[in-house]
């Protein structure tokens, strides 16, 4: 099945393990990039129905427990005739695989890893789900040495008995215990005779029993005692012994009362002062049994004395022969008479009628009940959840339609309905999550209705649900409702500028919109172009930029007005020379000054003869300006006027041949007043100026 795709979504690589009911693979999850096992059963039993239901159930019991060393479930479904379970994968190898490859393994590694079953085995049994297959080939050790127990496959087998319909015991028989074998129901303890059988493994590097055949190994572990462990290997501590002698004990009450108290064993077993602590002595229960089969000596009478005095003696003793006979046979008649008249005396009188069983499936439990009850039978009820059957009728009774003795049994399953679960707590949770989360339950999508609104949540985040937290719910048939979060509300930005600090804050405060807190949104700068205590910039959204309701970061630049210093100079430039004389070359002049960052001043200006330019510049004490002229697209010439040179200029002017300014060669920027059509386009910054959060070059 490699290269498959279940489902859209899980990419099958390789096989990388299997047991008797599935395949298990290594696949890709396509929509969240990680791997995963996928476990898919197997072909021959897609068609049985117990293999179905028991495949349901190892997901079922797995997606209950959350336990650091317990196998996750991720996803369960079914495409086409393929049923799979999606479940974490865990790099490394089975505990099967290492004991073969170490085995016997060095006591504290064996200690550890039996520590870490135990503590799943724990959660589990505290969550009512008994494993029933603890075996190293169910256990997985991953690189970073995490233990992980896995394949819940026939955890809480069917509740009357341990027997699968065809007769036969459902497990590992090298691992069973004494009341699995027997077909018993197998409780907690149970798992804690199969860990004992694993730390034993572990230990010795053998199994505890073995036999010709799963009948006879199963008969041993009802009937022999197992070797001690530290006959085997010498090097493990009588503690540690001790703990495998009691998970091992045959009797369930004589084992260990809960994986917690097995646990805690392990946790110390190891400490100085234990490791050599008193063997463990257990009294078995047929030494007191005075009843019990034994080997007594054969009693030979006359052992002294092997020959007869004399031939009379031997004479009188031949005589004497028939008495005995005759007595003992006359006793044996009389035996067989009394018995025979008392056997048909309780025959007639006590022996049980044949009754009809009747037919009550289907019937209430407590009609049911009183039916079997007044035909002279015993009625003995299980209860079983079930999507189908309503709640307190019999699915199912055993037997049914046939004459049995009086008094027989007669079981009923009853149900108690649909499996009710607890509705967790979804709010404040990814949608999608819980959708996946909802689908391993076997919820379908038809059953799940979504709204949205908006919040200070971010998208998709679950704000209200239905049923509440905490509720009980039926998967199979309660509707899930979910309010979903769409983030905040966007809003249009207002334009700011030409308004006044108050005025910009009465628009913001109409829009839910505020101001950068701690005075950080209002910051003052001098501008050429905006009148004192006008904003001229805001950031850091524009007019018309989409802002989110609520938002408090915004920031408005307001004029304080041009600088004290600031001047304003028609400066006349070198002149200008065409490439050929008589022919008009074009000419671009680019300036940066105190109001301007790389502003095209004027573009496409033709000269035919050399001629200088006036061009107008705003001064300060501490910015100069830079004048850089493009011939036909080339540099030409780039020419820088200081706050000094303006001075000089001043200085010449208050003389009789000072006049350097020819009103006649002027030229005014792009958008200045005065301009011809040609020249209208409002002057902008170029986009090399400043991305600060301050206003462009153009704006000072």
């Amino acid at each position: 099945m490699t290269d498959q795709v279940l489902s859209g979504r899980y990419e099958l690589l390789e096989r990388v393990g299997g047991g008797g009911m599935a395949l298990v693979y290594k696949a890709q999850d396509i929509l969240l990039n990680r791997f995963v096992a996928v476990k898919v059963l197997r072909q021959q039993f897609v068609h049985d129905e117990e293999f179905i239901r028991r495949f349901r159930r190892e997901a079922q019991a797995a997606a209950s427990l959350s336990h650091p060393n317990i196998v996750s479930i991720y996803d369960v479904g079914q495409q086409d005739d393929v049923h799979y379970i999606v479940m974490e994968y865990v790099e490394g190898n089975t505990l099967n695989e290492l004991i073969k490859e170490k085995a016997p393994l060095q006591v504290e590694e064996a200690v550890h890893i039996a520590g870490q079953i135990c503590d799943a085995l724990d959660h589990a049994h505290a969550n009512q789900i008994v494993h029933r297959d603890i075996k190293p080939h169910n256990i997985l050790i991953g690189k970073n040495g995490r233990v992980k127990v896995t394949d819940f496959g026939i955890a809480r087998a069917t509740t009357s008995s341990t027997i699968t319909q065809t007769g036969s015991v459902v497990g590992s028989v090298h691992y069973f215990s004494p009341e699995h074998a027997k077909g018993t129901p197998a409780g907690a303890k149970s798992d804690l005779y199969s860990l004992g059988i694993v730390l034993y493994q572990m230990l010795t590097g053998r199994l505890p029993f073995l036999g010709e055949s799963p009948i006879s190994v199963a008969l041993k572990h009802l009937q022999e005692k197992v070797e001690e462990p530290r006959k085997v290997n010498p090097l493990i501590p009588q503690s540690v012994e001790n703990i495998i002698l009691r998970a091992m004990r045959k009797s369930p009450e004589e084992r260990y009362q809960s994986a917690e108290e097995m646990q805690h064993d392990l946790d110390t077993c190891l400490m100085p002062e234990r490791r050599n602590e008193r063997k463990l002595e257990f009294h078995d229960a047929e030494q007191f049994d005075a009843e019990r089969t034994r080997v007594v000596p054969a009693i030979r009478g006359n052992a002294d004395n092997g020959y007869a005095d004399d031939g009379d003696e031997e004479e009188g003793r031949k005589r004497r022969g028939w008495i005995a006979p005759t007595v003992w046979a006359v006793v044996l008649l009389l035996t067989i008479g009394a018995l025979w008249y008392g056997i048909g005396y309780v025959k007639s009188n006590f022996t049980p009628k044949d009754v009809e069983v009747p037919y009550v499936t289907g019937e209430n439990v407590d009609v049911a009940k009183q039916k079997i009850t007044a035909a002279g039978l015993r009625p003995e009820v299980t209860l079983e959840t079930s999507k189908d059957v309503a709640v307190n009728i019999v699915i199912q009774q055993d037997p049914e339609k046939m004459s049995v003795r009086e008094g027989t049994v007669v079981k009923l399953r009853v149900s108690t309905g649909a499996e009710m679960r607890a509705m967790p707590k979804y709010v404040g949770k990814s949608f999608n999550d819980v959708r996946l989360e909802l689908q391993a339950l076997g919820i379908s999508d038809t059953q799940i209705k979504t709204s949205s609104d908006f919040s200070e949540e971010d998208p998709d985040k679950i704000l209200e649900q239905t049923p509440k937290e905490g509720e009980q719910f039926d998967p199979a048939k309660t509707q899930f409702t979910f309010k979903l979060s769409k983030g905040r509300e966007k809003l249009k930005m207002p334009d700011l500028t030409g308004m006044t600090q108050k005025e910009a804050e009465n628009a913001l405060t109409l829009m839910d919109l505020k101001l950068a807190p701690n005075g950080d949104g209002v910051v003052r700068k001098p501008n050429y172009d905006t009148p004192k205590d006008r904003v001229f910039d805001q950031w850091p959204y524009k007019k018309d930029q989409d802002v989110d309701r609520g938002a408090k970061d915004i920031i408005i630049y307001i004029s304080s007005g041009k600088p004290d210093d600031a001047v304003e100079w028609v400066y006349q430039s070198k002149p200008l020379e065409p490439k050929t004389q008589g022919k008009p070359s074009t000419f671009k002049i680019e300036l940066t000054d105190a109001r301007y960052e790389k502003f095209v001043y004027q573009d496409g200006l033709q000269i035919s003869t050399a001629e200088p330019i006036n061009i107008q510049l705003t001064l300060t004490r501490d910015k100069s300006a830079t004048i850089t002229y493009y011939r036909d697209g080339a540099p030409y010439n780039t020419e820088t006027v200081t706050y000094q040179n303006y001075l000089q200029y001043l200085n010449q002017q208050s003389k009789p041949s000072a006049g350097s300014a020819s009103p006649s060669a002027s030229v005014t920027p792009s958008g200045s007043p005065g301009t011809t059509p040609k020249q209208s386009q409002t002057p902008t910054p170029s986009p090399s100026a400043s991305k600060s959060p301050s206003p462009s070059a153009g704006s000072r």
